[in-house]
């Protein structure tokens, strides 16, 4: 069944929503931190947005927007303003569909399936984004592009740059050792001159630097390296 992302400030209306979906069958999460509403659409990779105009710190028009710059999810807007410039701007900045409070749960049910049907059945167009980008405290991972983002900057990654900064970020926290590394990268690791790992490393530390990120990489000394999230906390090396 497909997964809901409710970004609601009206806890009372976010929860008559949930419940419903629930009721028919949809994964549905709440967004809890409408300041980071970006960093949790990354993790949690909804197959539909239910998104509110009228949010705090930005509105929803903004939210959407930083949306698309992940992924073509469909997005349905949900709101008390009833102008058809809103509904413009809603299409214009990216949504899907413009619902208007108060509303009939049978027709926010029915425009959610409509959707669904379009983005997802057997007319539906491949996006090429999907299920592709992540989130890892707060950067945001491009598999395709070979990118990174972190706090509105980002980086384009050489191959090895990136499929060694991947092999870190999927066990992050956890030491990988060199030989894994090294077979990430090539194909012949017995041909291959143990410092030009070291080397690789210490291309990928300065290019997290560009993104004010230092320190992630530890040096775990006669083992491997270790990715330590925090981000812009100073570690050991």
């Amino acid at each position: 069944m497909y997964s809901v992302f409710i970004v609601e400030d009206d806890d009372k209306i976010a929860k008559i929503l949930r419940d419903h979906l629930r009721r028919y069958g949809y994964f549905v999460d709440k967004s809890r931190h409408l300041h980071a509403i970006k960093e949790e659409f990354a993790e949690i990779k909804p197959d539909l947005v239910l998104l509110d105009i009228n949010l705090p710190y930005y509105d929803g028009y903004y939210w959407c927007r930083q949306i698309r710059t992940l992924s073509n999810v469909p997005v349905i807007f949900i709101s008390a303003r009833t102008d058809d410039m809103d509904q413009v701007m809603a299409i214009e900045n990216g949504g899907d569909d413009y619902i208007t409070k108060p509303f009939h749960l049978d027709v926010v049910l029915a425009k959610i399936k409509s959707v669904l049907r379009r983005t997802y059945g057997e007319y539906a167009q491949e996006s090429g984004m999907e299920g592709q980008t992540r989130a890892l405290a707060n950067l945001f991972i491009f598999p395709d592009k070979n990118e990174l983002e972190y706090q509105a900057q980002r980086i384009e990654l050489s191959k090895k740059e990136f499929t060694l900064f991947q092999k870190l970020s999927d066990s992050h926290d956890c030491i990988v050792n060199r030989d894994d590394l090294l077979e990430a990268l090539w194909d012949e690791i017995d041909f291959v001159d143990d410092n030009t790992l070291s080397v690789n490393i210490n291309r990928l530390r300065k290019r997290l630097q560009e993104l004010n990120i230092h320190g992630a990489i530890q040096t775990i000394r006669g083992q491997g390296y270790r990715l330590n999230v925090n981000w812009g906390e100073e570690v050991r090396r």
